[in-house]
């Protein structure tokens, strides 16, 4: 029988050829003699840096790579805003879904001009929680990446401010990680408008926070893979909201909850979520989802990311598999599967 498997990271699919008569566990070789069945690739060490609690696809992109077995968290930062309030909302979702052991870090607080819609959420942390004091996520990073170096893949979904700071402390450090993915950046196509328009490229949220951070991010040495607009505005409809919501899974709790609170606080915004962050997380496990293409970018002080002539800082993607990416989404999150 044949078996398709993603290896992660290299965007290729490998076919087994399974004996079903050697038994589970061997595969047959060309000569008919029993071998031992290949081992899954080891997880890829990740961090998620987030800036959970504003919008909902930080959510869906935190339960994405909970449910990937082909990565093994570390840890999450928080960024931007009251990040220590983000942090306790971490708390509460990593409890309610069994995964606790996983670290959270507080990052850089910074002010915070858009409404924390699932600052209910965070609130209701039980009360040993509350009196937590997180760790600095700077530090958390670097001790991170010193103890792994060459080895982690940073997932970065919310504005760059943690970045910029662990880069300013210990750039040698930083250097060190094996790879950035992003979301973030515009660069042929802005936020569409709300009748589903296409428009020209703007200066997307999580750049133009903080666009020192991403100047500082693609001139770091660090290889950068940039989820922009262009690729990420994928939207969770009616049909694919009410099977997770109905899956009833602690994950999908979660999420159920997280949503309906995003939507209280997002008065006068669509219902149906845009999936920005998710497909960082995507590209991180099957990056043949969003082929990338180098690139050069240069950003400018309003937060726009300019494609230019010049040696890429970047790999862009540019197009992304939307079906694929949901089908993803959906098997791991509503089906509990690990396509």
């Amino acid at each position: 029988m044949k078996i398709l498997r993603f290896v992660p990271g290299l965007g290729v699919m490998v076919v087994l050829v399974v004996g079903l008569a050697c038994g589970r566990g061997h595969a047959a070789t060309a000569g008919g003699q029993v071998a031992a069945e290949p081992q899954m690739a080891t997880p890829q060490l990740a961090i998620l840096d987030t800036d959970i609690g504003d919008d909902i696809d930080d959510a869906f992109a935190l339960g994405l790579a909970l449910r990937s077995p082909e990565l093994r968290l570390l840890g999450i930062t928080t960024a931007y805003g009251d990040t220590e309030l983000r942090a306790r909302l971490l708390d509460r979702y990593l409890a309610a879904v069994g995964q606790a052991d996983i670290p959270v870090a507080a990052g850089v607080a910074t002010a915070h001009s858009n409404v924390f819609t699932q600052a209910a959420y965070a609130r209701q942390t039980p009360d040993s929680e509350q009196a937590k004091k997180h760790p600095d996520a700077v530090e958390f990073l670097l001790s991170q990446i010193r103890a792994h170096p060459g080895q982690i893949t940073l997932i970065a979904i919310g504005p760059l401010f943690n970045i910029q700071a662990t880069i300013e402390r210990d750039p040698a450090t930083f250097r060190q990680l094996k790879r950035v993915v992003m979301m973030g950046g515009s660069i042929y196509r802005g936020y569409d408008g709300r009748n589903g328009e296409r428009r020209p490229a703007d200066a997307e949220w999580n750049i133009n926070r903080d666009p020192a951070g991403a100047r500082a991010l693609l001139a770091a040495g660090v290889p950068v893979f940039m989820m922009p607009l262009d690729s990420t505005q994928i939207h969770l409809e009616a049909k694919d909201r009410e099977a997770i919501f109905s899956h009833g899974s602690p994950l999908t709790d979660q999420l159920t909850l997280l949503y309906h609170q995003w939507m209280a606080g997002s008065e006068g915004h669509p219902i149906t979520p845009t999936l920005f962050d998710p497909v960082a997380v995507a590209y991180a496990i099957h990056p043949e989802l969003c082929p990338a293409t180098p690139m050069r970018v240069e950003v400018d002080d309003k937060g726009f990311t300019l494609p230019v002539q010049g040696i890429p800082n970047a790999q862009v993607c540019l197009k992304s598999d939307e079906s694929g990416f949901l089908e993803l989404l959906l098997d791991r999150i509503a089906k509990d599967g690990s396509r």
